[in-house]
């Protein structure tokens, strides 16, 4: 089977002037050859595509594939992850992991919190700004936590974002505008133990494949999981399985929110406590990160004895069992393998 890779290069980006914070989302070569790679261990020939922009060409060329492994995160818009697979579909070329809607609906922190609230997941109550005069008509209690609307790896995180009084959530939020040029979410401090949870596997198939707790080495450090942090995370973070206890609570929200929402193949859910030590719902990863030494989802699958090659293969094996169960309504069919 002749398997396409979409993917966001952090070296081109780089090249064109972007920042390293800019491109902090986007995948270095290394994580591209370690997927390359095990699909190939896994029996698959593979054909590196590249970004949308290359999509758009190799498709265009007739270019087809019989499935694309899809690890675009795209650099503009809300609906920039949907890109990909929303070419994808009009081609009727399936493909890994979530589908345009919920890659759109994801990005956005504030619509996915207000889903999972409305489904009855625990998550921090939160209010979403868009001017500066929002800022006075919040009616949540300090300490609160401000981040912008739709970015990911810890962008826009910083020890800012927790604010104690109006003052410094209007500093906060007015720099966030101005330099993401979205709205921003705030939403009240959980102040307990912070965990991610790995998921592989669609709707009822949708299996844990670990929880791993976020923990910081230095007394010194800020206490958030900032894109700083993840940055220096072998100096600052240390990572653990928590107890079987906590580890069940975080299991059974992780994968309710994974469920209501969709997500497809593979991810995770981000988890933090709140004072009385139940877990609430953070954020999603539809497109976790897949550098095999550094990423989150590697990680926690190292930490639980899971290694890098049966994870790509379990994404794998997810993807090709939905495909082939889908329905014709589906659009997936055998003029698409």
């Amino acid at each position: 089977m002749k398997v396409g890779i979409t993917y966001d290069l952090r070296d081109d980006y780089l090249a064109q002037g972007y920042s390293l914070e800019e491109t902090a989302e986007f995948d270095r070569l290394d994580t591209i050859e370690a997927v390359d790679n095990a699909l190939k261990q896994a029996g698959f020939t593979t054909d590196r595509i590249g970004n949308v922009m290359s999509l758009v060409r190799r498709l265009a060329g007739g270019n087809r594939w019989a499935l694309v492994f899809n690890i675009a995160e795209g650099m503009y818009g809300i609906g920039r992850e949907a890109l990909v697979p929303a070419l994808l579909d009009a081609y009727r070329i399936p493909y890994t992991f979530s589908d345009p809607l919920i890659l759109a609906l994801t990005l956005h922190k504030g619509m996915t919190k207000s889903v999972l609230r409305d489904a009855g997941i625990p998550t921090a109550l939160f209010d979403v700004v868009k001017t500066m005069s929002d800022v006075d008509e919040l009616m949540l209690a300090y300490p609160l936590f401000a981040k912008p609307i739709g970015e990911g790896t810890g962008k826009g995180i910083n020890e800012a974002s927790l604010v104690n009084n109006k003052k410094e959530l209007r500093t906060t939020c007015l720099c966030l505008l101005k330099e993401f040029g979205q709205p921003v979410l705030v939403e009240e401090f959980l102040p307990g133990r912070e965990f991610t949870v790995g998921i592989v596997g669609t709707g009822d198939d949708s299996a844990v494949v670990g929880v791993m707790e976020i923990l910081f080495k230095r007394e010194k450090d800020s206490k958030i999981y900032s894109f700083v942090t993840k940055s220096d995370y072998q100096e600052r973070i240390e990572y653990h399985v928590p107890d079987p206890d906590v580890r069940a609570k975080c299991v059974d929200l992780a994968l309710a929110s994974w469920k209501v929402l969709g997500c497809r193949d593979g991810g995770r859910i981000d988890i933090r406590m709140d004072k009385e030590g139940e877990p609430n719902f953070i954020e999603v990863n539809p497109l976790a990160g897949l550098n095999p030494i550094h990423s989150d989802l590697p990680i926690l699958c190292r930490l639980n004895a899971i290694s890098y090659q049966e994870l790509i293969e379990r994404i794998m094996n997810s993807a090709l069992k939905r495909i082939n169960n889908a329905k014709t309504a589906d659009g997936y069919h055998s003029q698409s393998r």
